[in-house]
């Protein structure tokens, strides 16, 4: 029988902290979302580390979670020939 999904609010409670997510939130006129490391998850709020900076959101504002696989390595500058 399949599980029935988490609300996205537990799903984010149950993870551990440095989990890599993705969150999308209802914002004014839409959604945004919040790709990084889960810092913080409470009652009220969870907190998402991004290459951006740190991002808020309310828990009743979260529409959407789901842990991401690590971002892929970069690499390196490519030499031009010439």
């Amino acid at each position: 029988m399949p599980s029935t999904p988490a609300a996205p609010a537990d799903l984010l409670r149950s993870l551990p902290l440095g989990t890599r997510v993705v969150v999308r939130s209802r914002v004014p006129g839409g959604f945004t979302d919040a790709l990084g490391d889960l810092v913080a998850c409470d009652d009220e709020t969870v907190t998402v580390r991004t290459r951006r900076g740190t991002a808020v959101a309310r828990l009743g504002d979260v529409a959407a979670a789901k842990p991401v696989p690590p971002p892929p390595e970069r690499r390196g500058r490519r030499r031009q020939e010439g």
